[in-house]
């Protein structure tokens, strides 16, 4: 019997700080809930394939991009294979910006 991959994998929902489902952190792994793998984790900061900054987690389960951290570089990764998607969550109220900050993109950028 085969498994949802929503239900097998341990996730952590995640959304934009202006309240969009983004998708869910799986380990180290940042994944859209389309099932596009967009980024590795050190910490709570998410590097793209590239290894530049995208952003971080702040607050939780909120994704928001630290201007002040454009430039950083982390090790480049080689993207895993596209998953199946998995239901979008429920869109949450958007929180006010930090100053420097602006919101993470929306998984349709990716």
């Amino acid at each position: 019997m085969a498994t949802d991959a929503c239900e097998f994998f341990a996730m952590q929902w995640l959304w934009t700080w202006g309240g969009e489902c983004f998708g869910y952190r799986e380990g180290d792994d940042l994944w859209t809930y389309t099932g596009k793998h967009v980024g590795c984790f050190h910490g709570d900061e998410v590097y793209a394939p590239s290894g530049w900054y995208l952003g971080e987690i702040k607050q939780g389960n909120r994704l928001v991009v630290d201007r002040s951290k454009y430039g950083q570089l982390k090790a480049r990764f080689t993207r895993s294979l596209d998953r199946l998607s998995c239901p979008r969550c429920q869109d949450n109220p958007a929180l006010k910006l930090y100053l420097s900050h602006k919101d993470f993109p929306s998984p349709d950028m990716f």
